[in-house]
């Protein structure tokens, strides 16, 4: 794949965030959380670019060349590739939050698992779990974290919507479920973001162990 950045972005800075990427997306194929081809991981380059993973592509064996430039309406820069089908999701994040700089999206079997299980309720209510402290925000067991479980469709503007009108309602938002689908969480830098996402795996897993549990 041809990449040509515009004037206004050094080479370096997409190379870092295409390795950064890369590396994240090794990491979480190695987990078993990116099968097949799915899954999508985007860095902010600027404030106006991002880069994000070209559609398609595993997420094990990612390079430079399987990362793409957008800009934050979502359109390529600099190159014919295609990105994720979910980049919509990714600019809405950037666009609304401009202190976020990295946005993970992935299929684990514990996230697809929960996001079945909780669609009929709409969101998953965590509280009491020690490891919520690791969602930046929260210091405390006793808080209560929501993570909404949204209508799975192809209309990613829809998606864009229901994320919309969860925080245009004054409600915090730092991951949602897609129903039969896996999880969206974002940070404002890719370690950050990779301590969302391994937190909240583990605290799914535990609301379906627990779930699982009181059934028997």
């Amino acid at each position: 794949m041809s990449q040509i950045l515009p004037a206004a972005i050094p080479a370096r800075a997409f190379e870092q965030c295409a390795d950064a990427i890369a590396d994240a997306a090794r990491e979480l194929s190695m987990l078993g959380w990116t099968p097949a081809t799915s899954s999508n991981f985007s860095m902010r380059v600027d404030a106006g670019h991002a880069a994000i993973t070209v559609s398609g592509r595993h997420k094990g064996r990612l390079g430079r060349d399987d990362i793409m430039l957008i800009d934050l309406q979502g359109h390529a820069v600099g190159t014919d590739a295609r990105p994720s089908a979910e980049t919509a999701l990714h600019t809405q994040i950037y666009r609304r939050w401009p202190e976020m700089n990295a946005v993970l999206h992935t299929h684990s079997r514990t996230q697809s698992v929960a996001s079945r299980l909780f669609a009929g309720e709409g969101v998953i209510r965590l509280q009491g779990w020690e490891l919520q402290k690791a969602i930046s925000g929260y210091h405390t067991h006793e808080s209560v974290l929501e993570i909404p479980v949204f209508p799975n469709t192809q209309h990613m503007p829809e998606l864009v919507a229901r994320v919309d009108a969860w925080l245009d309602a004054g409600k915090p938002l730092h991951a949602y479920l897609i129903d039969g689908h896996g999880i969206y969480t974002w940070g404002r830098d890719m370690a950050e973001t990779q301590r969302h996402l391994e937190a909240l795996e583990f605290l799914l897993g535990c609301e379906l162990d627990l779930k699982r549990l009181r059934a028997s």
